[in-house]
């Protein structure tokens, strides 16, 4: 018997990535709602382990080409194929004038994917759905056009904040064949979004979280004042992540302060952080674990006594949004220190759900250090925190609305 085609396409930068666990969290959630599609990702992946989330994903995964040059054949046969599509000639001219403003080798790698993406769809599909604004969309609007199909996007962070405003604007504009809705995580991303659009809606929906997903928080020992600090962060080594910061405010927590702070996650900026923690004389004081999956990460936040991210606004714009990790560590009831960039203050209102400190390394060690001499107030903070997640950052009515619109994109009209 064979298998009808789904109606939906799905594009991602990269199937699977530790890193974008809202992504796998999101498409297990549409697909059990009944939504049915495929996945097109840009990348193939990078990452040797995976969540137990990307196991239970059904969908089939498609690779369109990294880059063009390693599957000429396949760009060459594509490229014939979208010539003869009824909106090939509208999105070539969309391309150029695209190019035009940003002359890259990257502009030019999404419109052969395009055409991979528009000549190799199923027939039956009735719509694109994009993660992140930037590239996954260029590749999905271009291949839209070409088609003669509605698109629409969810944006998160960097490519809000990174994307030039031109760009943003166009796909968010009905006259420029923009999406058709828009989706964003954070309040803050939202309203910047929507004093762009032009006929796009953007709705805020924020990931929330599957409490199914994650074990019951510990029944904790709050720390006592002679033991140990265990400090954790989970994050990519980027710039925008503030780990940098981190390792100079932990240079300056008390001498009489036990610490210990175990990092997990990858990144470029690797080699040069521990290069600044062995310069600093702490080196012997943290441990960095890597790429972990999601069942590792819950048993470090359990062993854990502080959860610590210090976001901050990269040289280049970019920042976080509302990171899940913190929504995550709030489950195990691990109490949470964060700084107030972006997102973050729309989860935790300082000093009732946890602490933002400003990035600052002194003001990060002093607000450590509180935490350290304060267990019960830190412990009162990790309660409501919990409190607040499964009272306003579920995950299923934002899935619900989700649904609504994909659904009202495929069907117009019904």
């Amino acid at each position: 018997m064979s298998v009808q085609p789904p109606p939906l396409a799905v594009l991602v930068k990269g199937w699977p990535r530790l890193s974008e666990t809202f992504i796998a969290q999101e498409l297990v959630a549409l697909e059990e709602a009944g939504q049915s599609f495929e996945i097109w990702s840009l990348r193939h992946p990078t990452d040797v382990k995976r969540h137990p989330l990307h196991h239970r994903l059904q969908a089939r995964v498609r690779y369109l080409p990294e880059y063009l040059y390693q599957e000429p054949d396949r760009i060459w046969a594509a490229r014939a194929t979208a010539r003869a599509l009824p909106g090939y000639a509208e999105a070539y001219r969309i391309w150029r004038a695209d190019l035009r403003r940003d002359p890259s080798h990257n502009r030019i790698r999404r419109f052969g994917q395009a055409c991979v993406l528009a000549a190799e769809m199923p027939a039956e599909v009735l719509g694109l759905y994009a993660h992140f604004l930037h590239t996954p969309s260029s590749v999905a609007r271009y291949a839209a056009i070409m088609r003669d199909l509605p698109w629409s996007f969810s944006a998160h962070a960097k490519d809000i904040w990174t994307s030039p405003e031109w760009e943003l604007r166009e796909k968010l504009s009905h006259r420029h064949h923009g999406a058709h809705f828009g989706a964003t995580c954070t309040g803050f991303g939202a309203r910047h979004l929507q004093d762009l659009a032009e006929g796009t809606p953007v709705d805020l929906i924020y990931h929330g979280l599957d409490l199914a997903r994650f074990p019951q928080p510990p029944k904790r020992q709050w720390r006592k004042a002679d033991d140990p600090l265990q400090l954790m962060s989970v994050g990519r080594l980027v710039e925008k992540k503030g780990f940098d910061r981190l390792i100079d405010a932990l240079a300056l927590l008390p001498q009489d302060l036990d610490w210990h702070w175990t990092h997990i996650g990858g990144g470029g900026l690797g080699d040069l952080l521990q290069d600044m923690a062995q310069d600093a004389g702490i080196a012997q004081r943290i441990t960095w674990r890597g790429a972990c999956d999601q069942p590792e990460v819950i048993e470090a936040m359990r062993r854990s006594d502080l959860f610590v991210l210090p976001s901050r606004v990269a040289a280049d714009g970019d920042r976080d949004g509302l990171p899940n990790v913190l929504m995550e560590a709030a489950s195990q009831l691990l109490p949470i220190l964060s700084t107030p960039v972006s997102a973050i203050p729309e989860f935790i209102d300082s000093g009732t759900h946890g602490l933002l400190s400003d990035d600052d390394p002194a003001a990060l060690a002093r607000s450590i250090t509180q935490l350290a001499q304060e267990p019960q107030m830190a412990a009162l903070m990790a309660e409501a925190a919990l409190d607040r997640l499964r009272r306003d950052f579920g995950m299923d009515p934002g899935i619900a609305q989700l649904v609504d619109r994909l659904r009202a994109m495929q069907h117009p009209g019904s």
